[in-house]
């Protein structure tokens, strides 16, 4: 297990110092016209990013650069609820209204997770899509940045705690999940998609997290955030929960 981890003093801080590195990372990239595949997260600290992220991007930049600079990026979801584009649940909804619309990302490069169709047609296009977008190593899609949250009792995605270890360990790059919170149903990437990908940046913020964060931490932790940190070389972690 190793990890970067970097304290902020407050959730305004945490969203712009997330949105600075990343804007800055896709002004670094190299080359620029090959597809940059990342998952998003909800919740709501990823609101607050997604605005920092357009702020950001829009500093200094006409439309025209600014559209130049998302023009390859491929946005998927880390997890989806199982309700309409347009429901208050929903992650894309929220990123769609603060993020995708006000960048003027392109239909194209926005894959969102059909949640309120049948579960088979939804998984078999979301693998579909996102396996065709990055490229595929051991039957893993090899996605740049995989953006987590984490919840209160050390989620990601919506991989809770209490999954039977052959349930964890599937090779799956979606599955569908009932969550221990409502919506119920649930539409999630495996923990072998954030284990191949390049990149896996958890952003974690709010009161009452501290035990979860504590324990994801530990060596032997047992939250599924410890899990992911167990499965890769580098995971960065960005947070105001205080240490």
């Amino acid at each position: 297990m190793s990890f970067d981890l970097v304290r902020f003093s407050s959730d305004e801080e945490l969203a712009g110092g997330a949105a600075t590195d990343w804007i800055k990372a896709l002004r670094n990239r190299k080359p620029p016209q090959t597809n940059y595949v990342v998952t998003l997260s909800g919740g709501r600290i990823a609101r607050t990013f997604f605005k920092e992220t357009v702020k950001l991007a829009k500093q200094g930049a006409d439309d025209a650069g600014t559209k130049r600079l998302f023009q390859s990026v491929h946005f998927f979801w880390g997890d989806e609820r199982c309700v309409p584009p347009g429901d208050p649940e929903s992650n894309f909804g929220a990123a769609s209204e603060l993020l995708l619309k006000p960048l003027g990302i392109p239909d194209a490069n926005i894959h969102r997770v059909r949640g309120e169709g049948p579960e088979e047609f939804a998984l078999r296009e979301a693998v579909n899509d996102i396996c065709t977008a990055a490229p595929v190593v051991n039957g893993q899609p090899v996605l740049d940045l995989v953006i987590l949250g984490m919840g209160e009792d050390g989620h990601v995605a919506s991989l809770f705690p209490g999954e039977p270890e052959e349930v964890r360990s599937s090779a799956l790059v979606y599955r569908a999940v009932t969550a221990v919170k409502p919506p119920p149903r649930r539409i999630t990437v495996g923990y072998a998609v954030i284990a191949a990908a390049r990149e896996v940046w958890v952003i974690a913020a709010g009161a009452g997290k501290e035990g979860a964060l504590k324990e994801s931490l530990l060596p032997r932790g047992k939250t599924p955030l410890a899990r992911v940190l167990g499965q890769r070389a580098q995971t960065r972690i960005l947070t105001d929960i205080p240490g």
